[in-house]
């Protein structure tokens, strides 16, 4: 939804913000410089509170049982109880997860794991990550500018700068907190962010960061989109568009060439967040550009995280080197955090090897996702607007239902995971099943089949 566009800083204190990193990189300047924004912001918060009415502080205000986030959770929990609904979450899993999984003992076929090409239980990445904590240890104890680079951290930036035929790569400990720094340290109240309104929360949290204007177009509305810049683009210095490569809610695909189309002609930047693509799209799971054939430098930031295929954990961003200098020489999310771990960037480079190596993988992937969509559909089963590609929504109408779905499920031996309101509207609820290439037919035929039963006997379908 859109912002308050007229809500934006004054453009001294930005040109503050944009000063040459130089040699302050660590200098009293540079600490204070992402303080600058917030200390005027809340000098006017308080300059308000002056005017307000007296608040007592009373118990409420230091008790976290009233805060409204916990009351919240506290009526979520009785309303649960009342229906007598399992908790879906949290469950305890035993050892490796993949096509199945174990819980308390018992083996479940396993349709809640980001691991799409099974490469998180093969000996090779295994035996590189152990050998990465024969080497160097468990952590590298600081930040990079701090501790010094590992040449395993290096090799995997070299290896994500090529997936992406761009200059270099900057990695980051969380793929999450690679949204919010990114996004907050590159952009200014003097620009304007506009994302796909299914995009993921960490690039709104960015957005909020960076106090950027922001609005959002209709899910894979390019028209809406170039709409909204026909209007705006003249008020902004800059104009970011976000959108995913696949996205994680819908399983399906945004227009890649008609968006670097739009952005050239209004002269703005785009971001294309891979997180569930990388290994997905593409013969060789080069991502999105890889499926539409489209040059990878007609995207400006591309974003991809190390905790799906690539079986790891961490987020990076790959683009031109300036891009990168930037982010390596001030983003806080990078200078101000512990660099990656030597096994998990081992064991992410060693995914990245066997994934380039072994495309029938992919194959494999692609097949299991056309095979399950197309079963579902033929048992009238809304799987929504996905397009086969790894994540297949199974949309139940309520949150009440997808939860009984997914524990009826789970009762007769299948984990798939509810997605509930407000992470998608209540009348979107959904169970959203993860396809990975060790899923056999035979599981996913006879999920199937305990899937449409489970419906029908719920009255979803």
């Amino acid at each position: 939804m859109p912002t308050d566009l007229s809500s934006r800083l004054e453009p001294s204190q930005e040109q503050k913000k944009k000063k040459q990193l130089k040699a302050r990189l660590l200098s009293d300047a540079k600490l204070k410089k992402p303080h600058t924004v917030a200390a005027q912001g809340n000098e006017s918060n308080l300059s308000q509170r002056s005017q307000a009415s007296y608040f007592n502080a009373s118990e409420s205000a230091s008790d976290f049982k009233y805060f409204p986030a916990y009351k919240e959770l506290s009526l979520t929990r009785d309303v649960s109880e009342h229906l007598q609904l399992e908790n879906p979450f949290f469950k305890m899993h035993q050892g490796l997860a993949s096509d199945t999984t174990v819980i308390e003992g018992r083996s479940y076929i396993n349709f809640g794991s980001y691991n799409y090409l099974s490469i998180n239980e093969d000996p090779r990445l295994i035996a590189a990550a152990k050998q990465a904590i024969d080497d160097y240890g468990v952590s590298c104890s600081a930040s990079r500018v701090v501790s010094g680079e590992r040449a395993v951290q290096r090799e995997l930036e070299s290896a994500l700068a090529n997936l992406h035929h761009s200059d270099d790569a900057a990695v980051f400990v969380s793929g999450h907190a690679t949204n919010v720094t990114t996004i907050g340290y590159l952009f200014t109240p003097k620009d304007l962010i506009i994302h796909d309104a299914l995009i993921h929360n960490s690039v709104i949290q960015g957005i909020q960061l960076s106090g950027a204007a922001r609005l959002s177009f209709k899910h894979n509305d390019c028209d809406e989109l170039e709409e909204m810049l026909r209007q705006r683009r003249g008020q902004f210095e800059r104009v970011l568009i976000v959108t995913e490569g696949l996205f994680s809610m819908e399983g399906d695909i945004p227009d890649l060439p008609k968006l670097i189309e739009i952005k050239q002609r209004y002269n703005a930047l785009l971001m294309v967040d891979e997180a569930h693509s990388i290994g997905v799209l593409g013969e060789t799971g080069g991502g999105i550009a890889e499926y539409f054939s489209v040059s990878s430098n007609s995207v400006d930031i591309w974003m991809g995280t190390l905790s799906k295929t690539l079986a790891s954990c961490g987020g990076y961003i790959a683009g031109s080197q300036a891009l990168i200098d930037m982010l390596k020489g001030g983003a806080p999310g990078y200078l101000f955090s512990v660099g990656i771990a030597p096994t998990l960037a081992a064991a992410a480079l060693t995914a990245l090897d066997i994934m380039r190596q072994e495309p029938e993988r992919i194959k494999k992937l692609n097949s299991n996702a056309a095979l399950f969509d197309r079963l579902a559909r033929l048992h009238n089963i809304d799987t929504g607007t996905n397009q086969q590609q790894a994540i297949i929504p199974v949309v139940t109408g309520s949150s009440l239902m997808a939860v009984r779905l997914a524990n009826s499920l789970f009762e007769q031996g299948i984990n798939a995971q509810p997605i509930l309101h407000p992470a998608v509207e209540e009348r979107l609820a959904r169970l959203r099943f993860f396809i990975c290439a060790s899923h056999s037919e035979q599981q996913i035929m006879h999920t199937i089949d305990v899937l449409s039963k489970s419906m029908r006997s719920l009255e979803i379908i």
